[in-house]
Order: structure tokens, then sequence, then C-alpha cells
């Protein structure tokens, strides 16, 4: 009889939950040990506390990520009617006063004044985060990122686009699949590349698909094309939200962020 084996999906699941259970424990008691009280008192404390809470908040963002990973590629989607136009919209203000601390400014581009299209919102939101702050690690202070949602050939657009430094074209053709030669790996703040792979498995579980086009020195653009559909009933207004008594925007957007991002009078 053979010994049975773990499904790796299964196990990477595993492995994820029992971080996130140490990570939990030691935001408790970092935060038994320095309250918001005494941060807020202490400039000094509340600049080392910070620190802390970049490093807690980037690998709780990774382990999510590396959770995310295992989910089988046929894992069901949650699919609800979403207008885009609000769900962007309330995503983009809330990263923009975050990414003031970096001097980059976060516009939202729309003719559309409601377009209602059936999504994964979690997933979505997991998606523009993601292309948020990697357009925010590469864009300079003084730089722009503009999100656009409109429509075309009877699709929904959804780009990204930064005024960074940009993407060399034998890196580009590499970007979306996952893989990334060992010898290719560049500094940080360049991250696994796990990321954007999942952003195009989220588009295509959608029936979507995700492209890139860059110039080096000029910048980057990431486009999402979805099928413009929707689901039989109601548009749900229900606000999708991380659980956990953290600031979810911070964890989107952890890997780009500067530590004053994390002083206790940054997270209000």
């Amino acid at each position: 009889m053979e010994p049975l084996q773990t499904p790796p999906e299964a196990l990477f699941s595993a492995i994820a939950a029992q971080i996130r259970g140490a990570l939990g424990t030691f935001h408790l008691a970092a935060l038994q040990a320095v309250p918001p009280e005494a941060r807020e008192k202490d400039p000094d404390l509340d600049r080392r506390a910070a620190a802390m809470d970049q490093s807690y908040y980037r690998l709780l963002r990774l382990v999510n990520l590396l959770s995310a990973a295992a989910l089988p590629e046929n894992a069901p989607l949650s699919l609800q009617n979403r207008d885009l136009v609000d769900f962007v919209g309330s995503i983009c203000d809330r990263a923009g006063g975050l990414a003031q601390s970096l001097g980059v400014e976060v516009r939202f581009v729309c003719a559309l004044p409601r377009r209602v299209c059936a999504v994964d919102p979690q997933q979505l939101e997991q998606l523009l985060f993601h292309l948020l702050s990697n357009a925010l690690k590469f864009t300079s202070a003084g730089g722009t990122v503009t999100v656009e949602l409109r429509l075309q050939n009877g699709r929904v657009q959804l780009s990204v686009a930064d005024t960074g430094r940009g993407i060399p074209p034998e890196r580009l053709a590499t970007l979306l699949d996952g893989r990334i030669p060992a010898e290719r790996r560049d500094p940080p703040p360049c991250g696994t590349g796990l990321g954007l792979f999942l952003c195009r498995r989220i588009a295509e579980r959608h029936g979507g698909t995700l492209m890139a086009v860059s110039q080096v020195g000029k910048g980057s653009r990431f486009t999402l094309s979805l099928p413009d559909r929707q689901m039989d009933g109601t548009v749900s207004d229900v606000p999708f939200d991380y659980a956990g008594g953290f600031n979810p925007t911070l964890l989107a957007l952890a890997d780009a962020l500067p530590v004053q991002a994390f002083l206790i009078r940054g997270q209000d």
C-alpha cells in the first residue's frame, strides 16, 4: 500500500495558514507592547514601531500571495454584479491617500457614469491593488499613476499606467509567466514575480486577458480586458474587506510604501 501523498496545493495552504497565524500572534503582542496611545505621545517610538509594522504587513502580503498561488486554476469564482465605476474609483481613492507619502499622484479617469459587470470582487481588488503597488514602486516622486476604465469593442478595459522607469523588452517578454530565471532577478524594489502571474491568472479565470506595454524611461501600462457581462439578479453593494483588524489598503500596498506610511498618524 503506497503512502498517501499530500497535494502541493493543500501543503502550501496549510503552511500559509500556520505562518499567517504566527504573524497574527506577533502583531497582537506588538500592539500590546507598544499601544497606539504610547506611539502618539512618542514620535521616536512611533518611527521604530512603524518599521516593525511595515515588515509585518509585507510578510503578510507575501503569505497571502503564496496562498492565492496555491489555489487550483479551476477554483470557482464568486461572481457578483458590481458597478465598476464606483468599485475602481473607491480603490483609487484609498490608494491615492497613501501614494502621497511617495510624492506620487493617483488619478482615476472614466467617462462612464456607471457600468455594472459580473466580477469576483475579492480577486479583482487583489489584481488592481497589485498593479497599483507595482506602479507606485517604480514611479519616482512627482510622477503619476493613471487608472482608466472604459468600454472598447464590447469589452471592459481597465488599465493602470505609470510614468516610471519602464521595463526592458527582454524582461517584458516573460513578465506575466511567473518564471523569472535567477540571473534575471533584479535588486529591490523588485519582487518575486508571483504577483503579476496571479494577476494574469485572475484575468483568465474571468474570461479576460492581461497585457503589458512599456518603454524604458517613460513608463508602463497594464491593461485588463474583461467580458462586458452581468449575472442574473441585482447589483451587490456589499463592500469586500479583509478580516483581521488591520488596514487592508496598507496591506495591499505594503511592498511599495515607505516606512512613513506606517506611522500611527498615517493610518487614520
